[in-house]
């Protein structure tokens, strides 16, 4: 019973896709979609076969700036986290702060950090830490205010000290919330360094997609869109991959609930 609902998982988002890329490519074929507005899969992936060598450096800029905004976001929220679940007073000065931080469009602040630190990758690292930063941090505090007061309690009648307690409930317990927050920004972190790579630079998948943009090569756009989905889901899976090493009980209650 368990192995058929893990096939069906599997195998139900897969026909479903493949239904819709067939139901896309007739409507291009039979002209009800013209060409030159919505490419067909199949022109986008010979398209795709035929730039993907050209591509090559632009991808690795993209992920040099995506894995460096995506691993100093989770540095800066571990810190604040622990800092504003050990001090109060912290939180509640700080966390309406970055709700509001939030609201602000990155199509402001982009513009903003070219302007300020120009052209090279330190102006698409930090829009890759905006856009990572929250959801992680988020989850982690929830994580980390959901642990079971009683246990707290407990471990400080056996005089525990509080970093006892965080590294022995409070940060175990918040794992689960911790990934789930990485995962949510592991496929961020590629879209942030697209829209700073929007607005100029040298390289980048975003550079390359504007270019064949303003050329109207429109089948070679939604080729870099596709590939910047399979390096979204490459980020996101290694962060699967990662939970699953680090926690592999997680995993299996997460199958559990579907």
């Amino acid at each position: 019973m368990k192995r058929l609902r893990n096939i069906e998982n599997s195998v139900i988002p897969a026909v479903f896709f493949a239904v819709l890329l067939i139901i896309w490519q007739l409507s291009v074929d039979m002209g009800v979609i013209r060409r030159f507005v919505l490419p067909s899969p199949m022109d986008i992936g010979s398209t795709l076969i035929e730039i993907l060598p050209n591509m090559y450096n632009h991808i690795f800029v993209t992920l040099i700036e995506a894995f460096s905004g995506f691993f100093i976001s989770i540095l800066l929220a571990l810190v604040l986290a622990i800092l504003m679940d050990s001090v109060k007073l912290v939180k509640k000065a700080i966390y309406p702060i970055l709700v509001v931080s939030q609201t602000v469009p990155l199509i402001v602040l982009a513009p903003l950090f070219v302007m300020w630190f120009g052209f090279g990758m330190l102006p698409k690292i930090i829009v890759v830490v905006l856009v990572c930063f929250f959801p992680i941090l988020v989850s982690l505090l929830d994580g980390l205010s959901s642990v079971d007061k009683d246990i707290i309690n407990l471990l400080k009648s056996m005089k525990a000290s509080s970093l006892q307690i965080f590294r022995l409930v409070k940060f175990p317990a918040a794992m689960v919330s911790f990934f789930s927050g990485l995962r949510i920004a592991a496929t961020y972190s590629i879209m942030g360094a697209v829209i700073g790579e929007w607005l100029g630079g040298r390289a980048g998948l975003g550079i390359y997609m504007t270019r064949v943009r303003n050329s109207y090569a429109y089948d070679k756009t939604f080729a870099v869109v596709v590939v910047i989905i399979a390096l979204s889901m490459l980020v996101f899976y290694l962060v699967k991959l990662t939970q699953r090493l680090v926690m592999p009980w997680s995993i299996e209650a997460e199958r559990n609930r579907r």
